[in-house]
């Protein structure tokens, strides 16, 4: 079942191949979900960059959602230029593992939030804050794992994301306090429901409760489906409600994949059947290029074919094929499939729920061919192809 469902009956022969196809009806549809948390807990929603910065659609980010979150510089300021209304701007959260002195300057006069992975990053910055009306934030790490895969859980042993507990211990030791620290951050969860997140919330208030009245704000970071239809809302909301008054508290949630899962596909086509000791397709598409969570998760991309019918494990229907790109990368396979009918070249797959860090994450590794990029209505069936990448665009990533 395809989990981009507006797209079940969509031509993918309408867009040039490779390319990105985003419905901003599906877009609006999990926007408002957000808005609907959001007005009845109290909390204030941030849309994550780093998961989805399809800055065409800024605008209608802007108008469901308080502002947006970075991961350092440069996605501050293309959410201050392009998700903020110039008349009534929302707000700029941004966290780096570490920033730069010149990328700091660069950031102050934007944001709204500056969040800091450690004590001696909030200490090198401070005099720079002194006349500034910046909240401050730290992001701590209570060393609760929510997550199954390593390289996604901020928690893992040896992570380099956030302050644990004992640091802070240390910190105050030393003669150290909070004065000038306005909230606290973190982040736990990957594409999770809401039941992690309360462990989650059980583990903080055991082992932070003590700074919480001290503070202003907590940012319950990202990773929360809440747009899933099996998402618990109500228990959501509840969930903050409590929270926020236990501690007269300003809860913000900074989802990214919530606002564009089950929004987009990737178009991509047959290159070429070959046959080694097995049926190989080549794809305009690449794993490494334009998918690497399929190398780095890994994880296994649902298909579709032009006529809707899903490829299925290798050896379940009649034809098998094993997916890869074109690069030189001997390791740039999808993975092994099957169809019921024999495919050519010049066929059509659409790869199913590809807005979400996808699109962020493509690279011109071999000067492979970027994907272009299309926003397409499903309701009026509009459809309008916004960016083609040329030549230029992978020789002036270099110099």
């Amino acid at each position: 079942m395809m989990q981009s469902d507006t797209f079940k009956y969509f031509d993918p022969s309408r867009v040039p191949s490779p390319c990105f196809v985003v419905d901003e009806v599906a877009i609006e549809r999990n926007l408002q979900i957000l808005a609907h948390v959001q007005e009845a807990s109290g909390a204030k929603i941030l849309a994550a960059l780093k998961a989805f910065s399809l800055w065409h659609l800024g605008p209608l980010v802007s108008k469901y959602l308080s502002g947006i979150c970075a991961s350092g510089y440069h996605e501050a300021l293309l959410g201050y230029d392009e998700y903020t209304s110039k008349s009534e701007r929302g707000e700029v959260h941004v966290f780096s593992a570490a920033f730069s002195d010149s990328e700091f300057a660069k950031t102050l006069p934007i944001a709204n939030h500056i969040v800091f992975n450690s004590f001696s990053q909030w200490k090198k910055f401070k005099p720079q804050l002194v006349d500034s009306d910046v909240d401050v934030g730290l992001r701590i790490n209570p060393q609760h794992s929510e997550g199954t895969t390593p390289i996604y859980d901020p928690c893992a042993a040896g992570s380099r994301l956030g302050i644990p507990l004992s640091q802070f211990k240390k910190y105050e030791s030393a003669g150290g306090n909070l004065q000038g620290i306005n909230g606290l951050h973190f982040h736990t969860l990957c594409e999770q429901g809401l039941e992690p997140l309360r462990r989650t919330l059980a583990v903080i208030e055991d082992r932070f409760a003590q700074y919480l009245p001290q503070m202003q704000w907590i940012n319950f970071g990202g990773g929360h489906h809440i747009s899933h239809p099996d998402y618990d809302i109500d228990g959501l909301i509840e969930l903050i409600k409590n929270f926020s008054q236990k501690y007269n508290i300003q809860v913000y949630l900074e989802p990214g994949e919530a606002i564009a899962i089950r929004t987009g596909v990737l178009v991509s086509e047959v290159l070429d059947v070959a046959h080694t000791d097995q049926a190989q397709l080549i794809l305009d598409t690449s794993a490494t290029c334009h998918m690497p969570d399929t190398l780095e998760m890994p994880y296994r991309p649902d298909i579709f074919l032009a006529d809707n019918e899903e490829m299925g494990q290798k050896g379940e229907k009649q034809y098998s094929y094993r997916l890869g790109g074109m690069t030189c990368l001997a390791g740039d396979v999808i993975g092994d499939y099957s169809a019921n009918q024999s495919l050519k070249v010049g066929d059509r797959l659409i790869f199913d729920d590809m807005a979400h860090y996808t699109m962020v994450k493509t690279s011109t590794f071999n000067g492979v061919q970027l994907p272009a990029i299309a926003i397409w209505n499903s309701k009026t069936d509009q459809l309008k192809v916004i960016r083609e990448f040329t030549h230029d665009d992978f020789k002036t990533r270099l110099s």
